[in-house]
């Protein structure tokens, strides 16, 4: 297509819709062949930095030039989260819903950080929040209609240094004194983003007490106590516990219920991460992992894991809002406006660290208006019940066994060998190209790990993964 002769040098508006339609076709065309890709991507380091040109184009090229190089060089460098064989880490799953919903977002190109910058991009996120947090069947007191309320985070990293924070000038206003520091506890199989975002709020790290957990990996709530125990003892401050539903190593579920009556007791911040498994509890046979919420005082979970919403979302939700915004509320003379200091309105700045912020809700607001709470019950339960398909081979098999019983979608196994066997079959596996997986350390013993959650995956696929690995085994063993 031949550029038209303008000074501006824009994309005119049908050139937009022409090209737009390319690239929907690219995406289309992606899916379709999606199975043919290696799910690992080939690429050795710098190959893709090595066939882009050093400088930037003097003149502008055309669109088809840049799809092509789409084509090229950008898809052989990826690792192709969306493939029906990706089981590893955690499901990072989208959907054509929110495709759509996240390409109107950028097309609005609208920024969210005051109500009155848009006031529709504030009030959706908070409705469709409050959508959420029913379907959920979490705490009336994180609903916006009463002292607490949600808002769409970049990842449970930033809900952790939220929360953290928080918790952290809520010691300050109380005037306890901190002369021997602040503690905070996790349990040992805790994500890294609460140690993150200790030291980011500057907490000394050194303060962070990894609790023991039990049989199923789940945090000990009497060896919590104890710790507390002995930081009183010290003249040492505890502040903040971070439980969470469903651990990344293992899916580890911590007990709430008894580790809420321990904060309280405290007057400690209890913070709740239930990044993927979070979405469980949209069917209400898995709803028992909310059990003790009541105790939190902020909880989170990523529709960007498992509910068919393209990162990045997290929802954040806290129990009183006030406590958020005071710690995080600046509020310069350019940001002033009549919608804010009528105290009408939420202005979500407040909420977050940037002081940006994309339109996310819209694209979460698609996809549950599409699927509807049926359609999202109908894939989580195919998911859980595909890992237990898988886990079902595990246990009949000879070669393998499991590392723990999997309560969702996440199942942890080991080839009945040593670590460095282990590692080796892991390696070849994902060097093939035929499906991708990743590891983690339980029990100090090197572990594999199958996450199922992929928009895409079936039956056939875990089956086929499953005779990948027996296939891997047998190599290991001839």
């Amino acid at each position: 297509m031949k550029r038209p002769d303008n000074d501006s040098f824009h994309m005119s508006l049908d050139e937009f819709a022409e090209n737009a339609r390319k690239a929907v076709d690219e995406i289309v065309a992606y899916y379709k062949n999606i199975e043919s890709y290696p799910v690992l991507s080939k690429s050795e380091p710098g190959d893709v930095f090595s066939s882009l040109p050093g400088n930037a184009p003097e003149k502008g090229e055309q669109f088809d030039d840049i799809i092509r190089d789409v084509r090229d060089i950008i898809l052989p460098g990826l690792t192709h989260w969306q493939s029906p064989m990706f089981f590893g880490y955690f499901p990072s799953n989208t959907s054509g819903p929110s495709i759509i919903g996240e390409l109107i977002s950028a097309g609005l190109g609208v920024q969210g950080m005051l109500w009155a910058t848009s006031p529709a991009c504030t009030e959706l996120e908070t409705r469709v929040l409050d959508w959420t947090a029913k379907m959920l069947g979490l705490p009336d007191a994180f609903m916006s209609s009463g002292t607490g309320g949600g808002v769409i985070q970049d990842s449970a990293s930033s809900a952790a240094l939220c929360a953290v924070i928080a918790a952290r000038e809520q010691v300050k206003r109380t005037g306890t004194p901190q002369e021997n520091g602040l503690a905070a506890y996790a349990s040992e199989e805790a994500h890294s983003s609460v140690e993150k975002a200790l030291r980011i709020s500057g907490v000394d790290i050194s303060r962070l007490r990894r609790v023991p957990v039990d049989e199923t990996f789940a945090m000990r709530a009497d060896a919590l106590e104890a710790m507390i125990a002995e930081d009183l003892q010290k003249g040492i401050h505890p502040f903040f516990i971070a439980a969470t539903l469903g651990t990344t190593s293992s899916n580890g579920i911590d007990p709430v219920p008894e580790i809420g009556p321990v904060a309280e007791k405290h007057h400690m911040w209890l913070h709740v991460d239930a990044a993927m498994s979070g979405t469980a509890a949209v069917c209400p046979e898995y709803r028992y992992i909310n059990k003790g919420l009541h105790f939190a005082d902020s909880y989170c979970f990523n529709p960007h894991k498992w509910m068919f919403t393209n990162f990045d979302c997290d929802c954040f939700y806290v129990k009183e809002r006030k406590h958020l915004i005071q710690a995080l509320s600046i509020l310069p003379e350019y940001l002033r406006n009549e919608a804010t200091e009528s105290g009408r309105v939420f202005d979500y700045r407040d909420w977050q660290i940037p002081l940006g912020r994309r339109f996310r809700s819209l694209k979460l607001w698609f996809v549950i208006r599409h699927y509807g709470i049926e359609g999202l019950q109908y894939h989580i339960r195919k998911h859980i019940e595909l890992a237990q398909y898988f886990a079902g081979f595990v246990r009949a098999s000879d070669t393998f066994e499991l590392a723990v019983e999997p309560p969702f979608n996440l199942v942890c196994f080991r080839y009945k060998g040593t670590d460095k066997e282990n590692e080796l079959l892991l390696k070849n596996v994902n060097k093939s190209g035929s499906m991708f997986m990743t590891h983690t350390r339980m029990d100090g013993k090197y572990t594999l790990r199958m996450c199922i959650g992929q928009t895409n995956t079936r039956q056939e696929h875990v089956y086929r993964a499953w005779h990948i690995l027996e296939h891997a085994a047998s190599v290991l063993q001839s």
